[in-house]
């Protein structure tokens, strides 16, 4: 079983390094890992160029967004499996074996997550830290970072939308949720979500209503599948 690991990233120079290490040391490694670079404008692709001789692609396009380059990532991708990570998250290094070994066993299963617990970037200005509420213990993580998928699955649901600004997992999670694909939640951390005080969700509080237009647009659907 081969993996795709797909990283969309702008401006990300700060933390690329990071991730990218987090996923070339997994203890059973991804066959490729993709660096979409959504029009970065800082040092981002050099520092990705360096990954270049094992076995790391970077693309390079017009900035579009975090969906649309995940999505450019799958139509290039060319393995059975598929992982997502944000460029400022690292995965613990067991993930894709513990993942793998789950899609190996269970033939009908067609997607796999974990725990995430958050840490504060110890990067950052204490006072930006003081400013973040960072949970101790950790939770399950219906996330994009944590989910391993089969690539015939993902494509039963379908590309992320492009529309949406912070709720596109969500919507996607939904169509599948309504489609009945299999899914498992390990109990294990697979993903350290990193909060710097520059996460979408802390830049985009002001569009935390895009989340109910994703409720209601997934209400709306499981609606019309019922009528037909």
């Amino acid at each position: 079983m081969k993996v795709s690991v797909i990283i969309p990233v702008r401006d990300g120079a700060r933390y690329i390094a990071s991730a990218i290490e987090s996923v070339l040391g997994q203890t059973e490694p991804p066959a490729e890992l993709l660096i979409v670079d959504d029009g970065s404008s800082d040092g981002t692709a050099g520092i990705v160029s360096q990954f270049s001789g094992r076995g790391v692609r970077l693309i390079q396009q017009p900035p579009e967004g975090a969906a649309a380059a995940r999505n450019r990532g799958v139509k290039l991708a060319r393995h059975e499996l598929l992982a997502f990570l944000d460029a400022d998250d690292l995965w613990i290094s067991t993930k894709l074996e513990q993942q793998c070994a789950e899609l190996r066993s269970d033939a009908a299963l067609d997607m796999v997550f974990g725990y995430v617990r958050q840490f504060v970037s110890s990067d950052i200005e204490p006072a930006m830290q003081a400013r973040l509420h960072c949970p101790e213990e950790s939770v399950p993580g219906r996330h994009v970072g944590t989910m391993l998928i089969r690539r015939n699955s993902f494509e039963r649901v379908g590309l992320f939308e492009t529309a949406w600004g912070l709720g596109e997992f969500l919507a996607w999670y939904a169509r599948a949720q309504l489609l009945d694909l299999r899914e498992k939640m390990l109990p294990a951390v697979l993903l350290e979500r990193r909060l710097h005080g520059a996460n979408q969700g802390v830049l985009k509080r002001s569009d935390y209503g895009e989340y109910i237009r994703v409720l209601k647009q997934v209400l709306d659907r499981g609606r019309e599948l019922r009528r037909n």
